[in-house]
């Protein structure tokens, strides 16, 4: 196991998930806020609704990128309705929930649902391993020097410069996200690839159909590559400060338990009202780890249990600034890429750590 930051101090024996998560449940954080959500998505609809009417009343007019802007800020504020739909954070039902998670991934944004959940899960369960987090596997950029070999072509030159081609690639998150899903409904590798693909094509054809309708053919590409960079790059910045930069873990078994392996693994980015909205509660993401199926609004509370709680067993918990959370990324990744710069000035090769 390699710690970048710093080895963290073993947590003092007595350190409990148990222990916390009856403290938790004590406070009722884990018991689901149904008319929270009701609200949510109310209000995320209204944001589609307003993107909806400034496109229809702007017409052909060179405004519209700025409608783009917008939409591609309401899908990602969508995709927190799916995410915690997902987690089962929402409703009891397991059909409502399931509705909820199709109808903002698939017919909103394009992407597999189906396929989400089940990705989503697996990182959930293994953070930050190289091994069992697909999350890290299906980077171009890579967060342990053996991870390295497996790169090919353009792909080595984009991980030598990896700390700023990692967010200018971002632009790219949402339609990466999009190919995929038609990939693994076309093999039938999700639960409901009928529903889900018709969805997808549904949204398809609305979307292209109005963009080229209401448009020019040149404004039309515009506000569609607008729309999709703009999403991309909110997609992106929302997963990055996560995990990356925090400890990476290696090896054919999990070696952590619980506890250590989702606040070892995870950095909170400080709440405020503004970060909270922006980042849907994910800036919480120590709590999320712990408590995946906890809803959005009981985080906070959930945060300062979990602090006051880790302080006590000697367990660090990471926590930084906005800017600083990015800075942090990028300077791990300059880090683990660092020796396969210096080996490609001297023309030696890195093949392995």
């Amino acid at each position: 196991m390699t710690a970048p930051q710093g080895s963290a101090a073993p947590p003092a024996p007595s350190a409990s998930f148990a222990e916390l998560l009856h403290q938790v449940k004590a406070e009722g954080l884990l018991e689901l806020r149904p008319r929270y959500y009701v609200g949510k998505l109310a209000f995320n609809t209204a944001l589609l609704a307003l993107g909806f009417t400034a496109f229809r009343t702007l017409g052909a007019s060179w405004w519209q990128p700025a409608v783009a802007v917008w939409m591609g800020f309401c899908g990602a504020q969508s995709a927190f309705m799916w995410h915690d739909a997902g987690h089962k954070a929402m409703f009891r039902s397991k059909r409502l929930s399931t509705a909820v998670g199709l109808i903002h991934a698939n017919l909103v944004n394009g992407v597999s649902y189906g396929w989400w959940v089940s990705h989503h899960n697996r990182h959930h369960a293994h953070p930050n391993h190289l091994e069992l987090d697909p999350d890290i596997g299906r980077r171009t950029a890579i967060f342990d020097l053996k991870q390295y070999p497996s790169r090919r072509g353009r792909q080595r030159f984009i991980v030598r410069y990896q700390s700023v081609l990692f967010f200018v690639l971002l632009v790219q998150e949402l339609f990466k996200m999009q190919r995929n899903a038609v990939r693994l409904i076309r093999r039938g590798e999700v639960e409901r690839p009928a529903v889900e693909a018709a969805l997808i094509i549904t949204r398809a054809v609305v979307y292209l159909s109005l963009a080229f309708w209401v448009l020019t053919p040149a404004q039309a590409v515009v506000f569609i590559l607008v729309q999709q960079a703009v999403q991309g790059v909110y997609f992106g910045l929302l997963f990055a400060p996560n995990h990356k930069g925090m400890d990476i873990r290696d090896g054919a078994e999990e070696s952590l338990d619980w506890l250590e392996r989702q606040v070892l693994t995870s950095r909170n980015i400080r709440p405020s009202p503004l970060m909270n909205f922006l980042y849907g509660g994910l800036n919480f993401q120590v709590e999320h780890h712990l408590f995946p199926a906890m809803p959005q609004k009981n985080l906070p509370r959930a945060r300062q249990l979990t602090r006051e709680y880790c302080a006590r067993r000697g367990l660090r918990y990471h926590e930084v600034g906005f800017l600083r959370s990015y800075r942090d990324v990028a300077s791990y990744l300059h880090a683990v890429s660092a020796p396969i710069r210096r080996g490609h000035r001297s023309g030696r090769s890195v093949t392995s750590c």
